[in-house]
């Protein structure tokens, strides 16, 4: 790893004795625990077993300034090839569950999107249906206002349990997260989020079940699921799509070494075969340049970047 370490023991033995035994590991590979399956180690991965010892090791980390970060499914990430110093706090095994009560249903932050759409399916209730298929978690769909064919996150969304950099667990409000496209309150502040409140609405799970396969026909049929992906590799300029820009400007089907401009959706960067972070960051900035060129767009990664400079720590 190319960083020098940033954990001093007081720190580990802290943090040890802040979360369950045997949850903490040094250098553990994180290009398995991404969608694009590309990426260096993790100095520290820590997985916490409940939302207490999430929000605890949060704070500690932010007390000893060591840099941390969330892990959910991995969507939406690009991971730099020498890895990433500070802790990575993997939410998916100790904070997955989902509970249903009438037409509510909570989740914890690192319940996949697709889980909780089968969980409110079976249990009658609509409203998920839009995000069965995005690849990611609770906790990533409310940063982002996770959107996909006409519906988003901040549609259903009641409320979005959180904790601070002092570690305080507290509710944020729909009308406190101040939702926008891909933006929220949550983002914005770096709170860690621990999982939310979605109110749906009663609906026969046949008829649920229909829309969900719908759903992803339509996106088996235009996204390049075959292929390693962090899903679409830029935000929606105003006015335009960026994938109808990036095939205007030729660039379908472009590589640099193994990460390709997918074939069948411009708007998806893929790993085509044996590509490394750097080919996919200098995939991402060559389409940036060639677009804002011909077009005068600038285009804005969705795509989150992590190790690639000391300050992209989110």
């Amino acid at each position: 790893m190319r960083y020098g370490t940033t954990l001093g023991e007081p720190f580990l033995q802290a943090l040890e004795s802040t979360v369950s035994a045997g949850t903490v590991a040094r250098e553990v590979p994180l290009a398995g625990r991404t969608t694009f399956r590309i990426g260096g180690p993790a100095e520290l991965l820590v997985a916490p077993g409940c939302a207490k010892e999430a929000a605890a090791a949060w704070a500690l980390a932010k007390a000893f300034g060591v840099p941390v970060r969330a892990l959910g499914e991995g969507s939406d990430l690009l991971v730099a090839d020498e890895g990433v110093r500070g802790v990575v706090m993997a939410l998916t095994e100790g904070l997955g569950a989902v509970r249903v009560e009438g037409d509510r249903l909570f989740a914890e932050a690192g319940a996949s999107n697709a889980s909780v759409a089968e969980a409110a399916r079976a249990a009658g209730l609509a409203g998920y249906e839009f995000a069965c298929g995005i690849p990611g978690s609770i906790g990533g769909a409310a940063i982002m206002n996770a959107g996909a064919y006409g519906g988003q996150f901040s549609d259903v969304a009641e409320s979005v349990l959180c904790a601070d950099d002092e570690g305080h667990i507290f509710e944020v409000n729909a009308a406190q997260a101040a939702w926008g496209y891909r933006e929220s309150l949550m983002g914005e502040r770096g709170l860690l989020v621990l999982g939310a409140t979605l109110r749906l609405r009663p609906d026969d799970p046949d008829a649920i079940r229909g829309r969900m396969d719908d759903l992803t026909r339509r996106r088996e049929e235009k996204q390049p699921l075959s292929l390693p992906s962090a899903g679409s590799t830029f935000k929606r300029p105003e006015g335009h799509f960026a994938g109808k820009l990036i095939d205007d400007a030729g660039l379908r089907g472009h590589r640099i070494g193994g990460a390709q401009v997918s074939e069948l959706h411009a708007g998806f960067v893929v790993n085509a075969g044996g590509a490394t972070a750097r080919d996919v960051a200098a995939l991402i900035e060559h389409v940036r340049t060639v677009v804002r060129e011909r077009f005068g767009v600038t285009l804005e990664p969705e795509v989150r970047l992590w190790g690639f400079t000391e300050e992209d720590c989110r």
